[in-house]
């Protein structure tokens, strides 16, 4: 049941991709929807569940908060060494971005999407009515995965292939999160631990690369209006999930 419940997912997210490559000619404002997406997964998804599933505190700061700051160093740490690295041995750069980034970033969605498959079967094992909850808040936030996975892919010059290799293997991995909770459980505070220090890293991908780039050319009013749409989409997805 959780696999097949998963398929859903694998289709919303494959729907959120789509929708990001159809609108070329309106970038600035893919972008702005984006950071606003990226926002709301972080501030009102991920943190959230981090700080309640991690549970305990290191010299007084709960740890998911602390690998949430991790995770925002880290991610600040790989695109500066991937950026020195690619210009001291003279490889093109994509208007001062690094392909490896976006791949590197694109690689944490699918493992975010894999985890998110994992939460749907331990929801099955606990019960089916909390499934089947689980499984609509995954799904509905699928697309924003889906639409963030291809902007970040693209948006540091990759190829239209490799954006959609990434794409498809972001819309599999719930599914195959799912499955692999037939064989096995993951506790609860290291799963808590994880979505803080990824929360942290993407986090710092909305703030530094992707708001910057989406009113860098196109500092326009309905911009704003796309990133406070996305963060919005978000609360409204977590709040008729709760």
């Amino acid at each position: 049941m959780a696999v097949f419940v998963a398929l859903g997912a694998f289709l919303m997210t494959l729907v959120g991709g789509w929708t990001a490559q159809r609108v070329t000619d309106r970038r600035h404002l893919v972008l702005g929807l984006a950071g606003g997406l990226m926002l709301g997964v972080v501030g009102l998804d991920l943190l959230p569940e981090a700080l309640e599933a991690a549970g305990g505190e290191i010299f007084g700061v709960p740890a998911a908060l602390l690998l949430f700051v991790a995770g925002f160093l880290l991610a600040h740490l790989v695109e500066r060494l991937l950026a020195v690295r690619q210009a001291a041995h003279g490889g093109e750069e994509n208007n001062g971005r690094t392909p490896q980034v976006g791949l590197t970033a694109a690689a944490a969605m699918v493992g975010h999407s894999a985890m998110d498959g994992v939460a749907i079967g331990a929801a099955f094992q606990i019960g089916e009515g909390m499934g089947i909850a689980v499984a609509l808040a995954v799904i509905a936030h699928d697309f924003a995965d889906g639409f963030n996975t291809y902007t970040l892919t693209s948006l540091y010059g990759n190829a239209r292939r490799r954006a959609l290799a990434m794409l498809f293997a972001d819309a599999a991995a719930p599914v195959v999160g799912a499955a692999s909770t037939l064989l096995f459980t993951i506790p609860e505070g290291p799963l808590g631990c994880y979505l803080g220090f990824f929360g942290g890293a993407l986090l710092y991908l909305a703030a530094a690369e992707i708001l910057p780039e989406a009113h860098h050319e196109h500092p326009a009013r309905s911009t704003l209006l796309c990133t406070v749409a996305g963060a919005a989409f978000i609360w409204l997805v977590v709040g008729v999930a709760e």
